[in-house]
């Protein structure tokens, strides 16, 4: 017959009370981390339950060659930060402490209770995809510089070209992003706290071979600046994973 959702499962809402489905009828469905294709509802239970089936049959599109380093924020702006970079299309988002951020911020139960895999996938979802960003925590962005994850390649995720690798700083920067050239070359964009970027850490991204780069000279709220810098990014970039 199929699987069953039960009438509080998100999905079943969703398909029942947002898309008005009825028995019999098909919808866009898809396997996490596999497939894409269809599903039908074989039946709706008394009790609010949905019997659905499941035919995934075309594969999800890659994601792109982008790496997204971000500084801790506010959980309800980094929920929606993991959100919109999945609806994007990002393959890796790491987190990483700055030397100016708020260090309460890394406490979040929003890593351990399951919300940042939640919000990833809402974003995928949105974007009829089935595939999720990898992500990563370091306690600090001198761990981050010092491993130097972009440069790993045992998993599907991984850049296995030279990246290129940017620090936006509104305040220091060499140059402008808008000015950056298209590039078929991974992008590693890391985007700091509202505060901005220390001293010792622009030193630190100038000696692992980051290129400080603005988006204008207005200070940007974190989630904005994240999101505006991808977009940006996404934009120059001409290949994909």
């Amino acid at each position: 017959m199929g699987r069953p959702l039960s009438r509080r499962d998100e999905r079943a809402i969703h398909l029942l009370k947002v898309l008005h489905k009825k028995q019999g009828d098909s919808f866009e469905a898809g396997i996490l981390g596999g497939m894409r294709g269809t599903g039908i509802i074989e039946k709706i239970n008394f009790d609010g339950s949905v019997m659905i089936s499941v035919n995934a049959f075309s594969p999800p599109e890659p994601r792109l060659r982008l790496r997204t380093a971000v500084s801790f924020v506010r959980p309800i702006q980094l929920r929606r930060i993991f959100r919109d970079l999945s609806n994007l299309g990002v393959s890796v988002i790491d987190l990483a402490g700055a030397d100016l951020g708020e260090k309460s911020y890394r406490d979040t139960n929003l890593l351990v209770d399951g919300g940042a895999q939640a919000a990833l996938v809402e974003g995928a979802v949105q974007a009829h995809d089935t595939l999720i960003p990898e992500f990563n925590v370091y306690n600090n962005f001198d761990i981050w510089l010092k491993e130097r994850p972009w440069e790993k390649t045992e998993n599907q995720n991984s850049f296995s070209r030279i990246p290129q690798l940017i620090a936006m700083d509104n305040v220091n920067a060499e140059g402008s992003i808008f000015n950056l050239t298209a590039t078929s070359r991974p992008l590693v964009i890391a985007i700091g706290p509202e505060r901005g970027w220390s001293d010792r850490e622009r030193d630190l991204f100038e000696k692992a071979g980051f290129l400080r780069l603005s988006m204008g000279s207005r200070a940007l709220r974190t989630e904005t600046a994240c999101i505006a810098a991808a977009a940006l990014a996404i934009e120059k970039i001409t290949d994909i994973l």
